[in-house]
């Protein structure tokens, strides 16, 4: 009988072997891939913080609850993404997709190496034996998703969902990474200031471009990010902002973030870009493309917004390596 040890390094020998098989995937499932380069000298150990991965269904099931289907995008194709940005490491997140299944990211690490960690999503199920199993594979956090509507838009189980995280993290030294809206974080504001563990608030807070640095809620997340308590990732544009390509109104947030603590800043491409999203008329089963963006072009826009090098270092490399581990 196979030890969970041992089950955990045999399921990732079998997703490394489906990357290297290359298995053909139709064109219309292609993930984006940079067609900018990149306009600045991107220093040595630079890092993608915020990824994901979707593996064939076949042997990474979906999470029956999730609310949409993404295409794919494979280990090989996001290190063709990070070869064409000059990226060495990369954070993988679990997505939604895959509820508290794993599988996937870990194998996306194994295909990626000692210059990959993941973020893990896990449930009341998750035992502590699997929690260390995920550390060891390079598992270094924990996403909560306190932003997909129903009892999670309730205060009280939003404080009640990061209270019980903490518990479960605290022991092996994690992070808790946040997908939410700059309402829950002002609820969760005392509690992060208090945390005995790192907090990441994903995708600029969820703070809205188009409602700029005075929007309910901002100044809380710049508080947070200046008292040393929270870490944000200045990734996802596309997800607050429409104006597309460049995504520009979004400027004055990143700005604002990095001016109040350059230490606590990280970026990432959130590549593959999916679609969470879809239209409420498509069924969950039917597959929504991933939008096809241009990552050279979105990465230019870190130089825009830290127009210092020396700032640009502490966000792709020096951060990352002290929140990741690496």
């Amino acid at each position: 009988m196979l030890t969970r040890r041992a089950a955990l390094v045999q399921g990732l020998a079998g997703g490394l072997a489906l990357t290297v098989a290359g298995r053909a995937k139709p064109a219309s499932a292609m993930a984006a891939q940079p067609g900018t380069p990149v306009a600045f000298k991107v220093p040595a150990n630079a890092t993608d913080c915020h990824t994901h991965i979707h593996m064939d269904p076949a042997k990474f099931p979906w999470f029956e609850g999730r609310t949409y289907t993404p295409e794919l995008a494979t280990p090989r194709e996001m290190a063709a993404v990070h070869e064409r940005l000059r990226l060495k490491r990369v954070v993988i997140v679990t997505p939604s997709v895959y509820g508290p299944d794993n599988s996937a990211t870990l194998a996306g690490m194994k295909a990626r190496g000692r210059n990959a960690r993941g973020v893990a999503v896990i449930d009341n199920r998750t035992a502590p034996c699997e929690l260390e199993g995920m550390q060891d594979a390079g598992i270094v956090g924990i996403r909560l998703n306190l932003n997909t509507g129903g009892n999670n838009n309730d205060p009280a189980i939003g404080r009640a969902r990061f209270e019980a995280a903490v518990k479960r993290v605290r022991p092996l030294g994690w992070h808790i990474q946040i997908y939410t809206n700059l309402a829950t974080i002002s609820n969760l504001k005392d509690l992060v200031l208090a945390s005995p563990v790192p907090v990441v608030l994903d995708h600029f807070g969820g703070a809205r471009a188009e409602l700029g640095v005075d929007q309910p809620g901002f100044a809380d997340l710049l508080q947070l990010v200046r008292s040393g308590k929270a870490y944000v990732k200045i990734s996802g544009a596309y997800r607050s902002s429409s104006n597309a390509p460049t995504y520009a109104d979004i400027a004055p947030l990143a700005k604002a973030l990095i001016a109040a603590n350059d230490e606590r800043i990280v970026w990432g491409t959130d590549w593959p870009h999916p679609n969470s999203a879809p239209p409420k008329e498509r069924p969950v089963s039917e597959v929504t493309p991933l939008f096809q963006l241009d990552d050279g072009l979105l990465m230019n826009q870190l130089a825009v917004w830290a127009p210092n090098s020396e700032t640009r270092a502490k966000i792709l490399v020096e951060n990352p390596e002290d929140l990741y581990k690496f």
